[in-house]
């Protein structure tokens, strides 16, 4: 299947081991810029915990790869956590994993689970979204039929992007190539064939939402 998958949304997680509490914050990142600054709001937001363990993950570059242990013995964090992404396949992340040490020595290998539970509950909450090519649409709408097409958009997998108002209504769509062909004959059949959409270029984006 072409494209790439993505975290459908941004998630934060948290559960507690051995008196230690670990707090997860993932995010769908494009730019190492933009995973530098979630990981820096971390750090400020939770400035009295010991660790912040983190990595990311991105297409661009080649496929840019970054992780930290954050203070944990070597090999005990910021791997743990890449790998469990690494293993989904997915990518255009940021996670990072702050813990609040709890008196409690887990061990290295106490640590390596907890870290990979942390970047695993996380995902999970998350789910993810494949990014492919979709087409963009100019949807010309009568009133009568707005609320009626904007169903019909959302059933056949569709994004509204945005509404024009004028002396009919023009939506700004976007469709896999499937769902375009769907509705296309859907918007025939609901306008009696007064209405046809025209093509307004392509862009990549995520689809619906899909488990881990």
């Amino acid at each position: 299947m072409s494209g790439w998958r993505v975290p459908f949304e941004d998630v934060e997680t948290e559960f507690t081991e051995k008196r230690s509490r670990f707090l997860t914050n993932l995010w769908r990142v494009s730019s190492e810029a933009e995973a530098r600054a979630h990981i820096e709001e971390i750090r400020r937001r939770h400035y009295d915990a010991r660790h912040h363990c983190w990595c990311y993950l991105l297409r661009e570059g080649g496929g840019t790869v970054r992780y930290s242990d954050g203070g944990e013995p070597q090999g005990t964090a910021g791997q743990p956590m890449l790998n469990v992404f690494q293993r989904q396949e997915v990518t255009n992340l940021c996670c990072v994993v702050t813990r609040y040490f709890g008196g409690v020595l887990l061990g290295a290998g106490g640590l390596t689970r907890a870290y990979s539970r942390g970047a695993r509950d996380a995902l999970e909450a998350a789910g993810t979204a494949r990014v492919s090519l979709w087409t963009l649409w100019d949807v010309p709408c009568t009133y009568p039929l707005f609320e009626r097409l904007k169903l019909e958009i959302a059933a056949l997998g569709g994004v509204l992007r945005e509404a024009e108002y004028g002396a009919e209504i023009t939506l700004r769509t976007a469709f896999s190539p499937e769902g375009a062909a769907a509705f296309a004959a859907r918007l025939t059949e609901l306008s009696a064939g007064q209405l046809a959409m025209s093509p307004a270029g392509e862009e990549y984006l995520p689809g619906p939402r899909e488990a881990v």
